[in-house]
């Protein structure tokens, strides 16, 4: 497996030099648009990565995935889909449009930025330290990984320049969608952005989800089987923004990517997989890690559908 890993790397690494890497959140226009790496975690409990696979960066919107699991684990999914939908979009992850023509006026789903803003906002927790406090410690276990943590650097940078999520807090306070104090929601939803992991860590996250909600490494549930269904159904349909189509007839497992050059997918029944590659496409998703996707969901016969 490694060794199919590393030939899929290196074939692929052309296509870095064919995106560019986020610079709307400065802090992220630092990212090397070179790195690529892959790493797999298999239910059985093992192992495998090529690549740039310990390199670290910024789940950014792999979080939605992270947050959704605890608002649903907090509130049951009758709650959360009575304040954010489950369809699919053709907009942007940042449109503010749909949120105003659409009736009700609640978000498409979970994994756009409104969505995931309102998730957020349902996790309990007396402040938004408590929350964010929970996340993390969420991550970790998910991820067997005690030393992941924020970075605070992205963090800072995505508070400054957050305007257009401000735009759709403050609008959704307006309709009363979201309760609660915006600053705070929008705080914890900064810094689950800036959480920081690798392709190994995203990697776990995909084999818990790919094992109903059991960790491989000791046979914990951390999440009932019907959320990790929620869940996984949710990044097939909508996971890879307005690209969410085109990737499920490409790769054909629900995955879920983010602006830092990360995407998770989950092979139910199989394994996670990690991939990382800063340069992104048009959509803002990793360029090159699409087509390394493409290319062991071929080798590996992973598509579900």
């Amino acid at each position: 497996m490694n060794k199919l890993l590393e030939t899929i790397i290196e074939n692929n690494r052309e296509w870095t030099q064919k995106g560019k890497v986020a610079t709307y959140i400065p802090e992220l226009s630092k990212a090397n648009p070179n790195h690529l790496g892959i790493a797999v975690y298999t239910i059985d409990n093992e192992e495998f990565c090529a690549g740039d696979c310990n390199v670290k960066f910024t789940i950014q919107s792999i979080s939605k995935v992270i947050a959704l699991m605890l608002a649903l684990l907090d509130n049951g999914k009758e709650i959360v889909f009575s304040k954010v939908d489950m369809e699919p979009t053709a907009d942007t992850f940042n449109s503010i449009s749909s949120l105003e023509t659409r009736n009700p006026n609640k978000p498409l789903n979970p994994m756009i930025n409104s969505g995931a803003i309102v998730t957020s906002s349902l996790i309990n927790g007396k402040n938004g330290s408590e929350v964010i406090e929970r996340l993390l410690k969420f991550t970790r276990k998910i991820t067997n990984n005690p030393n992941i943590d924020i970075n605070y650097n992205v963090y800072k940078s995505e508070k400054e320049t957050g305007h257009r999520n401000r735009a759709l807090a403050y609008y959704m306070k307006s309709i009363g969608i979201i309760e609660g104090d915006v600053e705070e929601v929008l705080d914890v939803y900064f810094k689950q952005c800036s959480i920081e992991a690798t392709c190994k860590d995203i990697a776990k996250i995909g084999a818990m989800l790919a094992n109903d909600g059991v960790l491989p490494w000791n046979g914990e549930r951390v999440i009932p089987r019907q959320v990790a269904r929620i869940v996984k159904t949710i990044m097939l349909t909508c996971g890879m923004y307005d690209a969410s189509g085109e990737f499920a007839v490409k790769i054909g497992v629900p995955g879920k990517s983010g602006v830092g050059g990360g995407i998770l997918v989950a092979v139910p029944s199989r394994m996670g997989i990690g991939v990382f590659g800063p340069a992104l496409d048009s959509k803002g998703n990793s360029i090159a890690g699409w087509k390394v996707l493409e290319d062991i969901s071929k080798e590996l016969d992973l598509s579900i559908l």
